[in-house]
């Protein structure tokens, strides 16, 4: 009796270690199947958007250089984006990052690409345009934020035209190695989770990344600061439902579980651990290994949504 209580622990045990690896392999890889398929829809939306703001553009005759060798091509205005909408799209040359930026860090936002911060300015004007992105889950677009230097271009795009950026060389920690005993410039530094400070305009043109530090945690954050190369485009005239008081980094990116989340994680969970039971029976009841090879398609399916709603739950997605 012993022995078989002992031998049922022990496979429970067993069972729970799988999942638990299973879970982790969801979270690093898993996460990047549902970001792609959301980039792939934001992609089609924002190149409509470049489309037609191209045709309005060529449509007015005071941006026709052909005509007027002269003529000062006029920026088409650039909309208050929504939460969640389409509104850039960044590219880092030196780490092949080519992603559609969305209004908004509430943490289903971020779980679909890079994400702006609407209390800061909008990418390409004036000011100071911060985005913060995963680091190791949800595809991963600020993974290698920290191989960055000095001089490395950044480069963005919006409705209103391409912009160049130059990463901004900061103090290297530590001691240094050339010959004034001074390591070289870097172009990246940390911050604690609550350095808001970084979301401030710091009187020049500028875009601010931000991503977990180290990689697995969430304890610190890395930033890399760039600085505009070209003129800015006109300021989008910000409405008064946007919200412009200093963002807590620590807050909806990390904390906040997204409202009705629970739900779909307990009966997702509650739908595998009864097709897993059903599975069992019917093994028990006619012939083990077959059942089980028939059963493993569906409940992969349902094991991926399950893991899927329990990641919502999460306090953070590095």
């Amino acid at each position: 009796m012993v022995a078989r209580i002992l031998g049922a622990v022990g496979r429970t045990m067993i069972a729970a270690g799988i999942l638990l690896l299973l879970f982790v392999a969801y979270q690093l890889w898993g996460t990047g199947v549902e970001t792609r398929a959301a980039q792939q829809r934001h992609t089609a939306t924002f190149d409509g958007l470049l489309e037609q703001a191209q045709q309005v553009r060529h449509s007015d005759p005071a941006n026709d250089t052909e005509a007027d060798p002269d003529a000062v091509v006029e920026l088409p205005p650039m909309p208050e984006p929504e939460p969640g909408e389409p509104m850039a799209r960044i590219r880092i040359p030196r780490l092949g990052v080519d992603y559609v930026v969305l209004s908004g860090v509430d943490i289903e936002i971020i779980n679909e690409g890079p994400a702006h911060f609407p209390s800061t300015s909008l990418p390409g004007q004036p000011g100071n345009s911060a985005i913060a992105g995963h680091r190791t889950t949800f595809g991963a677009p600020f993974h290698r934020l920290d191989e960055l230097d000095p001089g490395d271009v950044i480069e963005i795009i919006t409705v209103q035209g391409e912009f160049t950026y130059e990463v901004i060389p900061q103090p290297a920690p530590g001691g240094g190695d050339d010959e004034d005993g001074a390591a070289p410039p870097v172009g990246h530094y940390i911050v604690d989770p609550y350095a808001f400070e970084i979301l401030d305009d710091k009187g020049d043109n500028r875009v601010t990344l931000m991503a977990c530090h180290p990689k697995y945690s969430a304890a610190q954050r890395i930033i890399v600061e760039a600085v505009l190369v070209d003129d800015p485009a006109p300021a989008t005239e910000r409405v008064a439902t946007i919200d412009t008081a200093p963002v807590d980094l620590s807050g909806g990116l990390l904390t906040e579980t997204p409202e009705g989340a629970m739900t779909p994680a307990v009966l997702w969970s509650a739908l595998f651990g009864a097709l897993v039971l059903v599975a069992w029976l019917i093994g028990r009841w006619w012939r083990r290994w077959p059942v089980y090879l028939l059963a493993t398609p569906a409940l992969a399916v349902v094991l991926f949504y399950s893991f899927q709603s329990i990641s919502r739950l999460l306090p953070a997605g590095y």
